[in-house]
């Protein structure tokens, strides 16, 4: 893969502007998908979320009522990404798992800076969990997950829920996540700095589209890394990637929560890069990276 990106001389996101990298990453979407994996029913809707309307695409994997629930963040550097670009992935999860994916399209930066997306990540579960019944869904088994920025934001919504006394989890799986937004010297973000997709200067760009001039990198809502407290979280599946700038502090917040005597899952793709599990046609283990997630998913919400 690294060597066909080198070939292929692949712009750089960290030269485009938001738009341009936006439209990059939905052109190489189309070619992609050009098969998606069918599931029972897919239903959009939108609801109200704190900065206006917030839509949400539901995947139903039968016709079975009472399904399990997993909201769906997801990546992109809270920049970039979307419902569409995420749809192979949560299409392939909600049949793996047997449970409901409710993919949410929360406010992106920079036009929509740090909290937003947190406010519509929260806004979005609470919704799930006060409506899963009108969808089909059993409200009293729910998950959260999301990949790289929507890894991060799964788990502050998480720490969020834990705060306000609800709504209660079954679990949350977490995918190469974004946990420290502080600190740029975890090993991996210096051994893996120079690595496609997010060597540093694209992860310098997403950070400063995403706070701007706000000096909030280490609250616990931009880093949970930094969260104090971690006992009440529920169990949690977090997945790294060996030569993604990520991975360490990945396993660092899943150090956080063993510690904290949270029951945790921790698994690691060793030779494999950041956003490996939406690129199956051409890294193999992406399919055994899904697989896992499922199947994690499956037991936690049986």
């Amino acid at each position: 893969m690294l060597e066909w990106v080198a070939a292929a001389n692949v712009p750089s996101i960290s030269e485009m502007t938001p738009e341009q990298a936006r439209a990059f990453q939905a052109a190489g979407t189309v070619k992609t998908n050009l098969d998606p994996e069918p599931v029972h029913v897919v239903e959009e809707r939108t609801i109200e979320g704190p900065g206006g309307a917030l839509d949400l695409r539901i995947y139903r994997p039968s016709n079975q009522t009472s399904l399990a629930v997993c909201v769906y963040l997801h990546g992109g550097g809270f920049v970039i990404g979307s419902l569409d670009t995420h749809d192979p992935l949560c299409r392939r999860l909600s049949n793996r798992s047997g449970a409901i994916v409710v993919s949410v399209d929360y406010r992106l930066a920079p036009e929509h800076r740090y909290p937003a997306a947190v406010e519509d990540a929260s806004a979005a579960l609470d919704w799930v969990a006060a409506k899963a019944a009108s969808f089909g869904g059993d409200a009293s088994r729910l998950a959260l997950s999301g990949d790289s920025a929507g890894g991060n934001l799964a788990a502050v919504a998480a720490h969020r829920a834990v705060d306000a006394g609800g709504p209660e989890l079954r679990c949350q799986a977490l995918l190469y996540p974004v946990t420290d937004h502080g600190r740029s010297d975890h090993e991996t973000r210096r051994t893996m700095g120079e690595i496609f997709p997010i060597p540093t200067p694209v992860m310098e760009w997403f950070h400063e589209h995403y706070f701007g001039h706000v000096e909030a990198v280490f609250a616990p809502d931009a880093s949970p890394l930094w969260r104090e407290d971690m006992s009440g979280l529920p169990p949690t599946l977090v997945l790294t990637a060996g030569l993604d700038p990520l991975c360490s502090e990945g396993k660092a917040y899943a150090d956080r929560l063993d510690a904290a005597g949270i029951k945790v899952h921790y698994t690691q793709y060793d030779r494999t890069i950041h956003g490996f599990m939406q690129m199956g046609r051409v890294i193999p283990c992406a399919q055994e990276a899904i697989d896992e997630v499922g199947a994690y998913l499956a037991k936690a919400l049986a």
